[in-house]
């Protein structure tokens, strides 16, 4: 009877702490991004905005994400073709995309538009107005609908650099008109980038914005991709997006 109990005891046991674990033990979930402070980097708390808002929306549903840095491209490149990564983020809307990755449902937003001389005075007001300007654009982004397509017909006078800094320095050299940019990048590089100092002062956000845009999760392709999306989607909804971003900016 006593070996029984202490059987039974044993199995009750072992059979709570495997319940334990399956209750504790989050799924994992890992994607790549780049250093687009302050929505996601490395360097800052809670690696950015964007992260943060992923992190809970994925905490919702039980999921445990991990997020590793690269360079735009590679990231793009790695979510796409390694196994290791089940997405990227995060991501403006573009119908192509839909052809390598499933799309999550909106994360936050941003204002897109240019980063000016701050005795410039450009004003504009559609695509034409903007083609006697030199505009920098960052190799791989994606920025409007319109203006890709444009800048892909040779229709717009544009310079390609790997990142929005690079194209800050061009600027304020003289060697750009506008850089298309986030105004939320363009406040917090200004402010915290060495190389930006002298340019303080100097350089400020064109008051016409592009598009306030919408910023994505995008998933592999395939099974896992899609559940990873319809949770997300789900974990989302459970959160306060705007309050998570507020923090940041």
């Amino acid at each position: 009877m006593k070996l029984l109990t202490r059987l039974t005891t044993s199995i009750m046991v072992f059979g709570g702490l495997a319940l334990s674990n399956s209750i504790t033990a989050a799924e994992k979930v890992t994607l790549t991004s780049l250093d687009w402070p302050p929505y996601t980097s490395e360097s800052l708390a809670s690696q950015g905005a964007s992260v943060a808002v992923a992190k809970a929306a994925f905490a919702a549903v039980g999921y445990d994400l991990k997020v590793e840095f690269y360079p735009w491209k590679r990231a793009v490149h790695l979510a796409k073709e390694d196994p290791n990564y089940d997405g990227y983020f995060p991501e403006y809307y573009a119908e192509e995309l839909k052809a390598d990755f499933i799309l999550s449902e909106p994360m936050g937003s941003g204002p897109l538009g240019f980063a000016q001389a701050a005795n410039a005075n450009i004003s504009w007001a559609n695509m034409d107005d903007l083609k006697k300007y030199k505009i920098g654009i960052v190799s791989g982004y994606v920025n409007t609908a319109e203006f890709d397509d444009m800048t892909a017909r040779g229709l717009l006078q544009t310079s390609a650099a790997s990142d929005d800094v690079k194209n800050l320095l061009k600027l304020g050299s003289g060697r750009l008109d506008l850089a298309v940019i986030d105004k939320n990048v363009l406040a917090y590089l200004l402010k915290t980038d060495p190389s930006l100092k002298s340019s303080a002062g100097k350089i400020t956000f064109n008051d016409n914005v592009l598009e306030d845009k919408q910023l994505y999760i995008c998933f592999k392709k395939g099974s896992r991709g899609q559940k990873l999306a319809t949770s997300f989607n789900e974990g989302i909804k459970q959160i306060d997006v705007e309050k998570i971003m507020r923090e940041f900016f």
